[in-house]
């Protein structure tokens, strides 16, 4: 077991400690600055770790991002850096990456979240959430071979809509004149036909530090009356006014006004095909979810559209931020179909997608354990309250029957705002309603099967 702990002085570089299964410490070793996620390659070799680097909040000390690259067998580290590409900036940008700090080189911009390794362990995607990109690791040599441009969704298109209002007081999912930023958290990789693909959760994270902000109101800026002849409407606070955008992006001629509005996530998930060899690959989606969470919330739980993770009664208000913020996301094979769990941080629950065909995926169910009627969230005493059950879903693993302590697939997700892990027990048929088969202690998250949860819709 691999525990990724950041130093005190978050700037500083940070530690990954080894247990073995009954939780005796082995060794640590030294990785780099605020070490986030952190995956075992498949062949368990490697460890590798997204040294994340986050500036400080003054954003005077910006260490640079970089992944490490531990060896099991002797548990020394190497580090892939992003030196190679600091001439490389203007390029890099031109491309689609954002590299917008002020005054950081590429190697301090770069902000690793998030690793995923091919099957055969020689390759690993990194998640560069606040720049909108994928970052290609060889292994082997522990040298990163590209930085890869993740795009916008045009949520002016129809089936990509969003609600943008926090003060409207309504649901309203419709087609905007605004991109969105990608900007994932977790990712996943696949491959069908001998084609790797990977998933993005794309959650959206603006930097917002007391030395520098890149978020802003679009009722505060200043719009270019050729491209927004509307702007008097549409800033308004029941129209685009509320919703956060970046002022890092938008001015295309440079003349102060924005031609163009960037909101953080796009409250979907995306499928991409990665094609091409070490320096010359290539990103190309082949799906997006557009609007289908929102819309998904809309009609199971509208009472609680829009709703925060730390508070039940908070309808809409996240629609002028990052909406639902799908933010984990597993793969798994249940049935010899393949399966997206995607976790989405606010509302709360795992959406389930069939995934099998990467072009058409196909959604299957939604799993939600919060309980939105338990008024008081946090009591007196600053914990959580057990009988609100799961709220803010992060980190999920789906454990294939084969490795299961109980020779069923299991789906664990684990609730950062909650501190409670729920485990679903995953079944390909049957017609069975979700009925809880163990609960350790009423305080703690039980063994739910969801019986008929992956079958196959027509």
């Amino acid at each position: 077991m691999a525990l990724a702990v950041a130093n005190d002085d978050p700037q500083r570089p940070g530690t990954v400690a080894f247990f073995d299964t009954d939780g005796n410490p082995q060794t640590s070793v030294s990785v780099g600055a605020l070490p986030d996620q952190l995956t075992f390659t498949p062949d368990g070799r490697f460890v590798l770790v997204a040294n994340e680097n986050e500036p400080d909040d003054d954003f005077v000390i910006d260490p640079v991002g970089s992944v490490s690259v531990i060896d099991t067998q002797d548990f020394t580290a190497r580090i892939a850096a992003f030196d190679a590409f600091n001439d490389a900036a203007a390029t890099l940008v031109a491309a689609g990456v954002r590299v917008f700090g002020p005054g950081a080189s590429v190697a301090q911009d770069l902000e690793p979240e998030f690793i995923a390794v091919t099957p055969d362990s020689t390759t690993a995607f990194v998640a560069l959430q606040e720049n909108n990109a994928l970052a290609v690791l060889d292994v082997a040599s522990a040298a990163v071979t590209d930085v890869l441009p993740l795009g916008t969704v045009d949520h002016a298109r129809p089936g990509r809509g969003i609600d943008v209002s926090d003060d409207d007081g309504s649901i309203d999912i419709r087609p905007r004149p605004v991109s969105g930023l990608r900007l994932p958290d977790a990712i996943a990789t696949y491959e069908v036909d001998g084609r790797t693909f990977v998933v993005t959760a794309n959650e959206g994270d603006g930097r917002d530090f007391d030395g520098f902000s890149e978020v802003a109101r679009v009722a505060d800026l200043t719009l270019d009356p050729a491209a927004f002849p509307d702007a008097a409407t549409l800033q308004n606070d029941a129209e685009l006014g509320r919703l956060e955008v970046t002022t890092t992006l938008g001015d295309t001629d440079g003349d102060g006004d924005f031609d163009g509005l960037f909101s953080f996530g796009t409250r979907s998930f995306s499928i991409f095909e990665v094609t091409g060899e070490n320096g010359d690959r290539t990103l190309t989606e082949v799906f997006d979810s557009g609007d289908d969470f929102e819309r998904l919330i809309a009609d199971r739980l509208p009472r609680a559209f829009g709703s925060d993770n730390d508070d039940n009664d908070s309808f809409d208000r996240r629609s002028d931020d990052g909406g639902p913020e799908p933010e984990g996301v597993t793969l798994g094979t249940v049935g010899g179909r393949t399966y997206a769990f995607i976790g989405l941080e606010r509302v709360g629950g795992v959406a389930v997608y069939d995934v099998t065909d990467p072009e058409k995926p196909s959604f299957v169910a939604y799993e939600n354990e919060r309980d939105f009627g338990v008024t008081q969230l946090v009591p007196d005493d600053g914990t959580f309250n057990p009988l609100a059950g799961d709220l803010g879903p992060e980190g999920l693993l789906l454990i294939p029957a084969a490795d299961s302590p109980n020779g069923q697939n299991l789906l664990v997700v684990a609730n950062e705002v909650s501190g409670s892990t729920r485990i679903f027990g995953v079944t390909a048929d049957g017609d069975a309603a979700p009925q809880v088969i163990s609960t350790p202690t009423a305080a703690a998250a039980g063994v739910v099967l969801l019986g008929g949860l992956l079958r196959r819709r027509r």
